[in-house]
């Protein structure tokens, strides 16, 4: 399942579809284009509070996954504490795997 999601991020990047670090994503869920974020695991808790306070808000589902280093490798950048997937065409898919691997584990 790790590797489907990773891959999924992989692909929406390849189309453009993703908006990486902190302040690109930020600004993408302010803006309404992000539907939904994902953050690392490895975040600060600063970050994460952040993060969590401000999807909530703007009523973006957020997802912690990964370690900064996949979400940047998966994204084609270095390190990435968050990522941003932008528009409707892979939201659903993320979401499907998201909530299977929250059922599973």
């Amino acid at each position: 399942m790790n590797d489907r999601i990773l891959s999924l991020l992989s692909l929406a990047a390849k189309a453009g579809k993703v908006a990486g670090g902190e302040m690109l994503v930020e600004k993408s869920v302010k803006e309404g284009s992000a539907s939904l974020v994902i953050l690392s695991k490895e975040a600060s808790k600063n970050t994460t509070k952040k993060f969590s306070n401000m999807c909530n808000f703007y009523h973006v589902p957020l997802y912690v996954y990964g370690t900064k280093e996949e979400l940047g490798r998966f994204t084609g950048k270095e390190f990435r504490a968050s990522v941003a997937i932008l528009g409707l065409d892979f939201y659903d898919s993320f979401v499907k795997l998201f909530t299977n691997m929250e059922v599973t584990e």
